[in-house]
């Protein structure tokens, strides 16, 4: 079946006990004993519940995967990922990434004697020269947060297997519809399901998706061990709204790419920063390893950051907030915000300085969405 139909099909048969069409929710703790000794499917929500497996079974199914587990955010699917990791292992990761994951690489994985090193993965040579007998980890972000850059999944995974190194990529910003890390030679791929996949901005939760049996057994171990499970509620809305993943992707990818292309035309901004604009520097790979461009990217003001306050405090229809994904268009400074935690001198390495904007487009008219964005620069487009 094609990726629109597993959205609405995979993992959500009819209920056998009533024929209920849309999975139920089962809001249970726990789950009775057939007999002593002898626990049924299901014992405990925290090790595993029917909503969540009917949602676990549709995300193996859209990443082309053969197990999945739900999270209760982003941020836990993350912890539990780098929870594979042992003292002393070392983690290569892009140099250029969502801010949270780097606070937890630098404050958490750091502290508890995990190596972790920096490398712009553009640059094939540079991770070669980065790999050491105690890596373990190639952690890849792609389309970057917040400055879009790309890393060659295929290239990247063959120089992992190389090695005999484990490979993820956090795919958060492509979503499942627009990139298919495991066809790409990853073994993880990770998502913030908070963002496209769920769409609707009302849910906070994670995914991790792997085809391997092993390490899916690791990752299920310590799903249960950690207690990082995402509720049966939440696993229903996010089963909702991926119903409509398909539709709305195609509508953030047409809305984006035509925000940036009008963006390239102002004079009061810098630069867009949008992979499948033709002035992206790796246009080419992302016409190669993604289906659309995605609905969020970034862009510079010419004026710098006065210029970015002043049009960020001038929007109407974009909203001020963090997060991206939602139907909704939402715009905001990482520098003062989703980086803000990353310390000044890594901002500025990585590039991510006072002059940027990210927005994240939403699905609703494009001309009004560029009115907006006009107006708040001081002119009527």
């Amino acid at each position: 079946m094609r990726f629109e139909t597993l959205a609405i099909h995979a993992g959500q048969q009819p209920d056998p006990t009533y024929g209920a069409v849309m999975p139920p929710i089962y809001q249970t703790s726990t789950f009775a004993f057939p007999e002593v000794g002898k626990p049924g499917e299901f014992d405990y929500t925290r090790s595993g519940n029917p909503t969540r497996r009917a949602l676990e079974d549709c995300l193996a199914a859209l990443e082309g995967g053969t197990h999945a587990f739900a999270f209760g955010s982003g941020m836990a699917a993350v912890a539990t990922a780098l929870a594979l990791l042992d003292t002393g292992d070392h983690v290569v990761v892009h140099d250029d990434l969502y801010g949270g994951t780097y606070r937890y690489l630098t404050t958490v994985s750091s502290r508890q004697g995990i190596q972790v090193e920096f490398v712009d993965l553009r640059n094939l040579d540079a991770l070669r020269a980065a790999v050491r007998p105690n890596t373990r980890l190639i952690w890849t972000e792609t389309p970057t947060n917040p400055l879009m850059h790309l890393q060659d999944l295929q290239a990247v995974g063959a120089i992992a297997r190389e090695h005999g190194i484990m490979t993820l990529t956090d795919n958060t910003f492509a979503s499942p519809y627009n990139q298919q890390p495991l066809d790409l030679g990853m073994d993880i791929s990770l998502h913030s399901m908070t963002k496209y996949i769920n769409g609707h901005s009302d849910v906070i939760a994670g995914a991790l998706i792997v085809r391997d049996d092993a390490l899916a057994a690791r990752i299920k171990f310590l799903q249960n061990a950690l207690g990082t499970g995402l509720s049966p509620f939440e696993c229903f809305l996010v089963l909702r709204g991926i119903k409509t993943l398909s539709v709305r992707m195609e509508a953030h990818n047409a809305n984006a790419l035509a925000i940036a292309r009008w963006l390239e035309t102002r004079p009061e901004v810098s630069q867009a920063l949008h992979p499948f604009l033709e002035s992206h520097p790796q246009r080419d790979l992302a016409m190669r390893q993604m289906r659309g461009g995605g609905g969020t990217f970034s862009f510079r003001m010419r004026g710098g950051g006065d210029a970015a306050v002043r049009l960020l405090s001038r929007v109407r229809l974009f909203t001020l907030a963090e997060s991206l994904g939602g139907v909704e268009s939402l715009i905001e400074h990482p520098w003062t915000m989703t980086h803000a935690s990353v310390p000044e001198d890594a901002r500025r390495a990585m590039g991510i300085t006072e002059d940027l904007i990210r927005i994240s487009v939403g699905i609703e008219h494009v001309d009004d969405l560029i009115a907006d964005l006009a107006q708040a620069m001081g002119t009527d487009g």
